[in-house]
Parts: C-alpha cells; structure tokens; sequence
C-alpha cells in the first residue's frame, strides 16, 4: 500500500481525526491508481500501516463502500472497486448536461478573478504538460472546471458532480498516465477559456462538449490494455 504524504491529510492527523485521516488517505490513493481496482485490502495491514484499530478502519470500509470505492464480499475480505462501465458514462453524462448549462450563464461574465484564475491555471497546465507531471495535470484540469462552476456561484453542484464521477475521475487518471500526448486537452482548454472570456457560449460549448466525450473512445482502448480494471 502506498500512503501519500499530502498537506492537507497531514492536516487531518495533526488534528487527530484518525478514521477521517485513514478515510481521506484511502479514497486519494485508490482515485489516483496507487491501489489499483481489484486489489484486496486487509483490516490488519491497514490498522498496522496506520497504527491505529481496526474499528475506525472498519468504519472506513464501510464509507468507501458507500462510495462505490470497495466492495465488500462476506468470506472473501475488501477489494478496491473495479471501474464500472455505465457508472463512468452516466457520471460523464451528468456532467456534460450540467457543465453545458453552466457555460451558457459565465460566457461574458468572468470576473477579474475568475480570468486571473484561469489564465494561471493555464500557465501552470503547460509546465505540467512539459513536466509530464500527470497528478497534478488531472488536479489542474478538475480545478479548472471546478473555477467555470465557481463563477456561475455553483460550488456545491460541482461537489455533487464530483460523487458521481469517482469511476470517470479514475480513467482520466489512467489515461493521463499512459499518454503524455496532452495538447488536444490543453488546446481545448485554452479554447473554452477564450471563448468564456469574449462571450461566445456557443464556442464555449461546443468545445467542452469534444472535451467531454474524449473518454468514450479513449475507455476501449483502456479497457485493452487494462481489461482487469474494468466490469461492465
């Protein structure tokens, strides 16, 4: 099992939120691959690693199951969630609807901040683009979203979104990990973020609407390579 030494974990242990720090701690690792789908888990490694009970690891279990993170076989133990197919389309669908309607409401309207935001986040894109840092390319381009939602005053759907698409969340990882040919995504960001800016909607969501159906192709050849990570 791989612990990543994150701030803000690290913040949650300071604290001494155990079963939210081992929670936390889990759900990063098993959206970001580090414990890839199908792998079993044990109550005791992890009470072990963490140095803490089996109660709150259990009860941990039990949250990532809720979040269709683990599946929990009775006489067979915990076992990381495979990436489900119709799970990973109606989350993209969800988000394509919404994220659609968000752009008609921010076209013409960034303010100040939201364009100072979105530019940096695009400078900081094309470092991680350069880097080949794929971790924080995904968490640059969630977080550019996560802005075109913020400046509609639509934080909390954007959360909501954000609990269906665990499946879509892994397979963008995956994909990112596998190909650093990242230009098409950063071609089409700077192309939202324009349009976005100079009020042209239909532009705007046009492009986002690409954006968002890459996956549908790009989920077989994944599906291929990695046929163990994946259910229908």
């Amino acid at each position: 099992m791989v612990i990543l030494d994150l701030t803000a974990i690290r913040k949650l242990k300071g604290r001494g939120s155990a079963r939210e720090y081992v929670y936390q701690t889990l759900k990063y690792n098993i959206l970001h691959l580090d414990l890839k789908p199908g792998t079993k888990m044990s109550e005791q490694e992890v009470s072990d690693e963490f140095q803490v009970s089996r109660t709150p690891v259990r009860e941990v279990f039990v949250h990532l199951f809720q979040d269709g993170l683990v599946e929990i076989m009775p006489q067979r133990g915990t076992y990381v969630s495979l990436i489900n197919l119709r799970h990973l389309e109606e989350g993209r669908w969800v988000r394509e609807l919404l994220e659609k309607a968000i752009i008609k409401n921010v076209a013409g309207n960034l303010s100040r901040n939201d364009i100072f935001e979105m530019e940096s986040n695009l400078a900081a894109q094309e470092i991680s683009f350069r880097s080949k840092n794929y971790i924080q390319m995904h968490a640059l381009d969630d977080k550019f979203h996560e802005t075109i939602f913020r400046a509609c005053g639509k934080s909390r759907t954007w959360a909501m979104i954000n609990q269906l698409n665990y499946d879509f969340f892994r397979v963008r990882v995956l994909r990112l990990s596998q190909d650093f040919n990242w230009e098409k995504i950063l071609k089409q960001h700077h192309v939202i973020y324009e349009a976005l800016r100079d009020g042209n909607s239909d532009i705007a969501e046009e492009i986002m609407e690409n954006h968002l159906r890459m996956v549908i192709v790009e989920k077989d050849s994944l599906k291929a390579q990695f046929p163990e990570y994946f259910e229908e």
